[in-house]
């Protein structure tokens, strides 16, 4: 059994019954904390597509929004056959608020990989550049 198993579990069970608007694939989203903490995200969905939320973004705004600042993992789930990367949005989300941590890609056929948040956003824009 893999480290991330607990973490692919949640999000997967939260891709299998989101119910959303509008056809884009179903995907939830697992953030793990040091302190054992896990938030879940999904996708929010507004018909003007600009104003929906990534479940990756809501999964970290809920976190820090109970006050936990620190993480060192978060499980990208969708029903795709291809597994499926943050967008741009959630890259720098990502990087700014959980810095390089692992992001297990997987999907709901089994299909798993992990990569460092580094290599999929290998040259981030962050306070260092202030």
């Amino acid at each position: 059994m893999s480290e991330h198993d607990a973490l692919i579990a949640a999000a997967t069970k939260v891709a299998k019954t989101l119910t959303q608007k509008f056809p884009i694939s179903k995907s939830g989203r697992r953030l793990h904390s040091p302190s054992g903490k896990f938030f879940t995200g999904c996708n929010v969905e507004n018909a003007t597509y600009g104003l929906t939320l990534c479940a990756e973004r809501v999964a970290i705004f809920k976190a820090i929004s109970e006050g936990e600042r620190r993480f060192d993992s978060i499980a990208v789930v969708t029903d795709t056959d291809a597994l499926t990367p943050p967008c741009g949005a959630c890259r720098q989300i990502i990087w700014e608020f959980c810095g390089d941590i692992p992001v297990v890609l997987a999907n709901l056929k089994g299909k798993v990989e992990v990569l460092q948040m580094s290599q999929l956003f290998p040259k981030p824009f962050d306070s260092s550049n202030l």
